[in-house]
């Protein structure tokens, strides 16, 4: 934790400290997705989308698909938005625009909630496995286990 910077802790998560003294907490620095053996740091989906003022919060997933895999971008819509055609095609502007036309996601869906621990981070890893087909073991970490729930009816109804 010390041998990026001499002396200064670095953890590995990406924050935002708020007007107000909160803190937003992105996700592991290191949490990464391969797309076409390029490695993307979720966190920097995360900045773009999250910037938008019809998007509230934001999860990053990669799911198998036959011998490939895509990038799922679940987003928790801000009061009284709908994920609609024109927003989709918004986001994945200014995620082409402001990171790379690799970071763009296959598949954009709307949910009501992201898992979180109960630190706060992010939790991409559970969601992962639900989407393709593996079992998660640890809910009890999560602050909000029932979040889960919207994931694997997704992933019952993927098509």
């Amino acid at each position: 934790y010390f041998e990026h910077f001499p002396g200064i802790w670095r953890h590995g998560d990406f924050i935002k400290i708020t007007e107000t003294g909160g803190v937003n907490v992105y996700g592991r620095s290191d949490a990464t997705l391969n797309r076409g053996g390029v490695r993307i740091g979720t966190a920097e989906i995360y900045g773009p989308v999250e910037a938008l003022p019809e998007v509230e919060d934001s999860l990053v997933v990669e799911r198998r698909v036959a011998a490939t895999s895509e990038v799922v971008l679940f987003v928790v819509l801000a009061s009284g938005q709908m994920l609609t055609e024109d927003l989709i095609q918004n986001i994945r502007r200014v995620v082409r625009e402001q990171e790379s036309p690799r970071h763009v996601p296959d598949k954009i869906l709307q949910i009501t909630d992201v898992p979180r621990t109960i630190s706060g981070k992010k939790v991409e890893l559970a969601v992962a496995r639900i989407l393709n087909g593996q079992p998660v073991t640890n809910r009890e970490v999560l602050a909000n286990p029932n979040s889960l729930n919207q994931f694997e009816v997704i992933a019952r109804n993927w098509t």
